[in-house]
């Protein structure tokens, strides 16, 4: 069966979602890394038995130094691929030039790299905002599309786009997965 590892930072719905989803199903998750020690991810994976590894950036004397604790740690696990989902760090070389990764961002790249995607294409002139999964570079936000989800801003709130957009996105991260490793 094949192996991914999940990075996340924040409370982790998107690897709750893969739990669900691909856990034991379609394939093994190896394990769950974050950089935050009180990410709400974390109890997602310790109920499921998943290994968590945390590596806290403060520790780190640059984000290279970083990168290359989180690239052996990845290595450990021997994954076919690692998922950043909701993994609130700018990675360097060290890392994507050894790591196969996809990023999940919640704007419709190019548009909209970096922080507050969501309410930048909320914001915007465009009729319809998105989601994207995308292979991980040295360039924020700039890796090869692999999958892209749609959806008509018209109607919605700020609030209710936001919602949208995290449904989306949960989606188009398995279909990405699913895509990539054959499932």
């Amino acid at each position: 069966m094949k192996k991914i590892v999940v990075l996340f930072s924040g409370a982790g719905s998107n690897l709750a979602y893969l739990i669900e989803h691909l856990h034991r199903k379609k394939l093994i998750i190896a394990a769950a890394i974050t950089d935050k020690p009180d990410a709400g991810g974390i109890a997602h994976a310790k109920a499921t038995d998943i290994p968590v590894e945390m590596i806290d950036a403060k520790g780190f004397r640059s984000r290279e130094a970083f990168d290359a604790t989180l690239v052996k740690t990845i290595e450990r696990y021997t994954p076919d691929l690692a998922v950043l989902a909701g993994f609130m760090r700018i990675l360097t070389p060290v890392f994507t030039d050894t790591i196969r990764a996809i990023n999940l961002h919640p704007s419709l790249l190019p548009r909209h790299k970096g922080l507050r995607a969501i309410e930048r294409s909320f914001e915007d002139a465009h009729t319809e905002g998105g989601v994207t999964v995308h292979w991980v570079t040295s360039e924020l936000d700039g890796g090869e599309i692999i999958v892209q989800e749609r959806i008509a801003k018209a109607g919605h709130d700020l609030c209710s786009y936001t919602r949208a957009i995290k449904d989306i996105e949960k989606k188009a991260l398995v279909e990405a997965i699913e895509k990539i490793l054959a499932l």
